[in-house]
């Protein structure tokens, strides 16, 4: 299986979200991450979309589907153009004060960032690739990882051309 990021352009109405999402796991194509928000047109919603696919075919297949939706403005495949990808995490890790010191030495080789401290724990945030983030999360495995919330990859591709004029 094979990740793909899809950049899917939108008109911004309701329940566009769920015909995209429906579309994709009807058609037995699972959806690795999925998140959505708005650009700097009002009317147009941009859902970054990956998904893991065995090939090629079935891509174009996705791609092909969803390009058929009538709220469907722009599809682009991101990872076939240079783009830098981004995903966030927060992470709620147990913290005594035996071990408080070595995850905030973590944290900084990181460059993540304490957004939140407790006796009994501290809430880790970090922006970043996906294996940053996996790496992260290996380390921190160490010292009782109490909860994680991830929001999945968002991208733009590099250069002056937006994903609406590719």
């Amino acid at each position: 299986m094979k990740k793909y990021l899809l950049a899917v352009l939108v008109d911004n109405k309701p329940g566009v979200l769920t015909h995209v999402s429906g579309l994709i796991s009807r058609r037995a194509f699972n959806i690795e991450s999925i998140s959505a928000g708005y650009t700097e047109e009002a009317d147009v919603t941009r859902i970054n979309i990956v998904v893991s696919v065995d090939s090629d075919h079935e891509l174009n297949q996705v791609m092909t589907q969803l390009g058929k939706l009538i709220d469907v403005i722009k599809i682009v495949n991101l990872s076939e153009v240079e783009s830098i990808g981004r995903e966030l995490v927060l992470i709620k890790v147990h913290a005594t004060k035996d071990n408080r010191a070595d995850i905030i030495n973590v944290v900084n080789i990181f460059r993540a960032k304490i957004v939140d401290v407790s006796p009994e724990n501290v809430v880790i945030e970090l922006t970043g690739e996906e294996s940053k983030i996996d790496a992260l999360c290996e380390v921190l495995s160490e010292y009782e990882i109490i909860e994680i919330a991830r929001t999945g990859a968002i991208a733009l591709s590099r250069g002056p051309v937006p994903v609406k004029h590719m």
